[in-house]
């Protein structure tokens, strides 16, 4: 398979210097000594490679052999000291990267890749949730959230509304920009999940929604604003719906269930030895709230049963995909499919090796945010090569686990030098003796 060029570890990293040449600069005269392309990706590098230290080794590489991998990897010309990197980078937005996001995206779509991410009437599936990445009682900017304790007391705390394309079976996710929850001006209440996901959604909607998307949530989307601005985007959606979240809507399905108009379908799956029930019920066109005016939707739940009666699961959805007894079990599973944005990209980003939680650096304005961000940009861009570099899936595929990955490639890479990412790839391979053919 011929790698599409666009998807390349190197047009991948030009991506970030472009985005990153347009960071505002208040610096003047002779107080600029590094470019701000180095100050970006000099962060950026140690969350790619997963190592703080990673721009410690590179500097004694340079000291003693001449040249480093941070400038033949990451075009790294001077390398910044930690402390000019977390001043200089407090004042740009993270906004500045969302065309990474959103080229890498396209990208993916023109190559063909992202097609193995569609399930359901063939649309690929987005889903949101809120993820916090810093807490603290003591150290704070204007942007935090801040709780005030009955005690007395107040904490601090960052928090964002992340979003990933995904799909059941696939052990992969496409990250997305987030959203930041964070102080609005103007605004006396608190910001919320609900409000920047309403933001994420009139920022991002309208380039998203034309590639054909369902968005995936919890109970906290399932509500009239969201779902109308979703539909108003051009979005579908499938998303958790809860009884005592939505009364009017199960007083409806209680209603028609009585009058013999819920349908049901009874689906029996082995697994071993035992057997597993999944009961699903469906109704189309009924109020998501009271009024006359309320938006319908199409609702389906599912009970999954043992063999001995006992229930295993119990959830149900509203949609705008009409349900029928030949698609309610692909659309339940297309909602479920949500999980996956806490177990293969959360949980990834907490504790498997991009420690998402690790305080990096807070500043006054918008640094904590900014490295949250360039954090989550390293994770797409390892997914990106995962999908479409052969070199890259063949070593992973080859070591037990992400962790050994990523010790190796720290490993080499502080004690050897590599003049670009192609040797760097070549290099394991011959070494792990993997049978490879370049087709490029």
């Amino acid at each position: 398979m011929k790698q599409f060029a666009s998807l390349s570890f190197d047009n991948l990293i030009n991506k970030l210097v472009t985005a990153i040449s347009e960071f505002p600069d208040k610096r003047t005269g002779s107080n600029i000594k590094y470019q701000m392309r180095d100050i970006g990706l000099s962060a950026f590098s140690i969350f790619y490679m997963q190592s703080p230290s990673w721009l410690s080794h590179q500097r004694i590489m340079e000291k003693t052999k001449g040249r480093n991998n941070a400038r033949s990897l990451f075009g790294i010309e001077e390398i910044p000291s930690d402390n000019h990197v977390r001043s200089i980078l407090d004042e740009p937005s993270p906004g500045h990267l969302g065309q990474v996001f959103s080229g890498t995206f396209k990208d993916l779509y023109e190559s063909g890749e992202i097609d193995s991410f569609r399930c359901i009437n063939n649309n690929l599936l987005m889903s949101f949730d809120g993820v916090q990445y810093f807490h603290s009682s003591k150290v704070n900017c204007n942007n935090c959230s801040v709780k005030h304790h009955k005690n007395g007391k107040e904490t601090y705390s960052h928090s964002a509304v992340v979003s990933a394309i995904m799909r059941p079976g696939h052990n992969r996710v496409i990250a997305l920009q987030p959203e930041f929850i964070t102080p609005q001006d103007g605004h006396d209440k608190q910001d919320c999940e609900n409000a920047a996901a309403k933001r994420w959604i009139n920022k991002y909607g309208e380039f998203y929604s034309k590639y054909v998307v369902t968005v995936l949530g919890d109970d906290l989307y399932s509500k009239e604003p969201i779902c109308r601005l979703l539909l108003d985007k051009g979005f579908n959606f499938i998303l958790v719906c809860k009884p005592d979240s939505h009364k009017e809507l199960y007083e409806w399905v209680g209603e028609l269930d009585a009058l013999g108009e819920v349908q049901t379908v009874t689906i029996v799956r082995r697994k071993g030895k035992r057997k597993e029930i999944d009961k699903y019920r469906y109704v189309n066109d009924v109020p998501l709230r009271g009024g006359e005016v309320a938006l319908r939707v199409n609702w389906c739940e599912i009970t999954t049963e043992s063999d001995n009666g006992k229930i295993i699961y119990h959830n149900a959805f509203v949609t705008h995909h009409r349900i029928n007894e030949d698609n309610v079990a692909a659309i339940v599973s297309a909602g479920r499919a949500r999980w996956k944005i806490e177990n293969e990209n959360n949980n990834v980003l907490k504790n498997n090796g991009y420690h998402l939680e690790h305080n990096f650096g807070h500043g006054a304005r918008h640094l904590s945010s900014l490295l949250f961000t360039l954090n989550l940009l390293a994770f797409l861009f390892h997914t990106v090569l995962e999908i479409s570099d052969e070199r890259y899936r063949a070593i992973r595929n080859s070591l037990p686990t992400r962790k050994s990955f990523f010790n190796d490639l720290r490993a080499l890479t502080i004690y050897m030098y590599f003049s670009n990412w192609d040797s760097l790839m070549n290099f394991m391979i011959k070494s792990l003796e993997l049978e490879f053919h370049d087709t490029s």
